[in-house]
């Protein structure tokens, strides 16, 4: 098949899109399908065999594009219907694969260039609105209500990535049949084009990732199964505040624990360590800034504990997926985000107060061997349901149903 896929995000970029559009269009390229790539002129070319990057204009004088609604994003998505028309036009494809808002145009244009229509819900859209305060007026939120409920009905083929919104596109349609549950739960290590050095995203506010030494010494004045690693962005729903607040109560009765923030925006890193200085933390806790993807799975792999410390939510992310296959202890706060993929066998679940959040971590600390088995029926858990071979199988599905 040849498959248009329309991504309104930057493509590649870890702080901006989510590793998910990588690995569709990956397995897409080795199930044998060709594939151009329609995407914000922002990002990162990455090396994809039988897919084709295609971008609109940059526009990086009007900053980085960020995770989350933005006006940005909407100015940008004008230019990618206009890119969308154009290809269509130009080409016969049998598929479009639309992700997120995408499907919002795709459907429209899918009667007048009769092709397949895949929607990946990689969220809520208008849970989202309330995610990122993107807006607080009720009509927005209806107007993209509705356009997410009708889109999921005129799509062939709905992906969802996790049970809460397989739940809601069901209820959605009548022909069950065509939504699909493909959870975001492989990870292999991303490939760049050799002619891309770094991000193009224009003016930057990553935080510099601190050199090798620095974080081995860090690691070196504490015992590796008292370091707590928390690595994703620092988004406030992910609950940072509210980890080092948990964490400071930790801190006071086990003095060696450390715990290590990975990623996130200078401002960010800025706020949340005035967050921990305050809380008289010192150097018992470490931000890193920006890791490779390697190296902050090396970093989990060397810890005690890996940590997920949301407090809403109901998306599972994708780096559940990667803390199963570990085998690292994992603690996470008990909410859906988590529980539709964890259970009490599998993971160490807090409930959402910060004491508890305290006492889950301090389990775990207290605790190590029941911990690891814990985390090994976890690594367990993940292969038989989630690994790389389950996902193959799954978009071969994907393209069964739409051939």
């Amino acid at each position: 098949m040849k498959v248009l896929v329309v991504v309104p995000q930057p493509f590649f970029s870890p702080r901006g899109t989510p590793f998910s559009v990588y690995y569709r269009t990956l397995v897409t390229s080795e199930l044998g399908h060709q594939s151009d790539v329609l995407t914000y002129g922002q990002g990162t070319d990455v090396d994809i065999p039988n897919a084709r990057l295609i971008r609109i204009p940059a526009f990086s004088f009007l900053g980085r594009v960020k995770t989350g609604p933005s006006m940005l994003k909407l100015f940008l998505d004008v230019f990618m219907v206009v890119w969308t028309v154009g290809l269509l036009a130009r080409n016969r494809y049998d598929v479009v694969h639309a992700h997120e808002e995408a499907v919002f145009w795709c459907r429209w244009l899918k009667p007048i260039f009769r092709f397949r229509l895949i929607y990946d819900m990689h969220s809520s859209l208008p849970q989202q609105l309330d995610n990122f305060n993107f807006t607080s007026i009720r009509f927005l939120h209806w107007i993209f209500e509705k356009l997410e409920n009708s889109a999921i009905r005129a799509a062939d083929t709905v992906i969802t990535i996790c049970p809460a919104l397989q739940e809601h596109a069901l209820t959605q349609t009548d022909d069950d049949a065509k939504v699909l549950l493909i959870e975001n739960s492989i990870f292999d290590p991303v490939r760049f084009a050799v002619s891309s050095t770094k991000e193009s995203v224009g003016p930057t506010e990553a935080a510099p990732a601190t050199t090798n030494a620095a974080l081995e010494a860090w690691f070196e004045r504490r015992p590796a199964s008292q370091v707590i690693v928390y690595a994703g962005t620092l988004e406030a729903y992910q609950g940072i505040d509210k980890l080092l607040e948990a964490f400071a109560l930790v801190a006071k009765r086990m003095p060696q624990a450390g715990l290590l923030i990975i990623g996130g925006m200078q401002k960010q890193i800025e706020q949340y360590g005035n967050l921990a200085k305050k809380l008289g933390l010192g150097e018992q806790v470490y931000f890193s800034g920006q890791q490779s993807q390697a190296e902050a799975q090396r970093l989990i792999a060397r810890s005690g504990v890996s940590i997920s410390p949301r407090f809403s939510g109901t998306n599972t992310p994708l780096k559940i997926y990667h803390l199963m296959s570990t085998g690292v202890p994992l603690v996470a706060t008990r909410i859906d985000s988590h529980t539709q993929v964890l259970t009490d066998e599998l993971a160490t679940l807090t409930g959402t107060s910060i004491e508890e959040l305290a006492e889950g971590i301090a389990e775990v600390l207290r605790s190590p061997e029941s911990a690891r088995r814990k985390a090994a029926l976890g690594q367990q858990w993940y292969e038989e349901h989630y690994s790389r071979n389950v996902y193959l199988s799954k978009m071969q599905k994907l393209f069964e149903l739409v051939a």
